[in-house]
């Protein structure tokens, strides 16, 4: 089953941020155990040329469904508030 997510951010601190790790929520889950089902699923995005970044779910982040994903390249910004499609 496909689903779709948008990202929200990048995973950082105060002074750091690691462009390969990423927030997504996942649209239509909203609470930390369903997120949990998603883990080990992949994650892609589609560049505007076409090029397809792929991610893995690692684990949930907070309690309303956002989960934290690993791609293998960075996403660049203009990736934030765009879909992906989570298989």
């Amino acid at each position: 089953m496909m689903r779709k997510g948008i990202i929200l951010s990048y995973v950082r601190s105060k002074e750091n941020q690691n462009n390969n790790h990423m927030i997504i929520k996942p649209l239509g889950i909203d609470s930390r155990e369903q997120a949990a089902t998603l883990i080990g699923r992949k994650v892609i995005w589609k560049s505007p040329s076409g090029k397809l970044l792929v991610g893995k779910i690692m684990k949930p982040h907070g309690n309303r469904g956002e989960v934290k994903v690993r791609f293998e390249k960075g996403l660049p910004g203009q990736a934030l508030g765009d879909y992906v499609e989570i298989r």
